[in-house]
């Protein structure tokens, strides 16, 4: 799950971008307004981390801009501010959460998880297909009760197949959410995790559209 952390003070990012990423986030960390809302125009994350007093332009102004371009991007604002008009004003602008520093980061990660959870209309906080069951927060797997041992990557990589069930995604959009910058990537890796996942959950859950991309079939009812 690819998430994109805009934060200016260099010791607090490096650990948040390392807490998230121990959690299974692939992040990338941009230092100021400007860059933010350059990579939100270029590139897709599954949600953003926004602190308020960046430089170049402020959180409220990168959080204004994003929701009047009819971005839906999931946002938690992360802010030493803690007044609650403060948060009103961030909640009206289009904020989906607000986390006032000093935090925690296991705390942070859950909430991520809930914002993209409801963000694909999921109540559930497990992926449910037939015998087998993703918990996210415990970033575990099992297959007709017994736990099945996968990868990070394998992991993350089943995570956007179920959470997209019926959906073909494609070979660009699996790598974009994948990896953050800077990542050295195979040129078959992807197909290499697939083959892993298939040989530990079956042949069948995940479809190859030719020319196309991926698929997990919706679950059965």
């Amino acid at each position: 799950m690819r998430i994109l952390l805009v934060e200016d003070d260099r010791l607090l990012g490096d650990g948040v971008r390392a807490g998230l990423a121990a959690s299974g986030f692939a992040v990338d960390w941009v230092r100021d307004g400007e860059a933010a809302l350059a990579a939100l125009a270029a590139e897709s994350f599954a949600a953003i981390v926004l602190d308020l007093g960046l430089p170049r332009r402020d959180g409220l102004s990168v959080l204004a801009d994003l929701r009047a371009a009819g971005n839906p991007v999931p946002a938690l604002v992360l802010t030493a501010r803690d007044q609650v008009a403060d948060k009103v004003r961030c909640l009206d602008l289009g904020a989906d959460d607000y986390v006032v520093k000093p935090f925690d980061l296991d705390e942070l990660a859950a909430r991520l998880r809930a914002l993209v959870r409801r963000a694909n209309g999921r109540a559930d906080a497990c992926l449910r297909h037939g015998d087998l069951v993703l918990d996210p927060a415990a970033r575990s797997v099992t297959l007709k009760g017994a736990p099945v041992v996968l990868t990070g990557r394998e992991f993350d990589l089943l995570r956007m197949l179920l959470d997209a069930a019926g959906r073909v995604l494609s070979r660009r959009v699996l790598e974009e959410q994948l990896y953050a910058w800077g990542e050295a990537v195979g040129s078959n890796a992807l197909e290499v995790h697939i083959h892993h996942l298939r040989r530990k959950l079956g042949s069948e859950l995940i479809r190859t559209v030719r020319g196309v991309g991926y698929l997990v079939d919706e679950a059965p009812r």
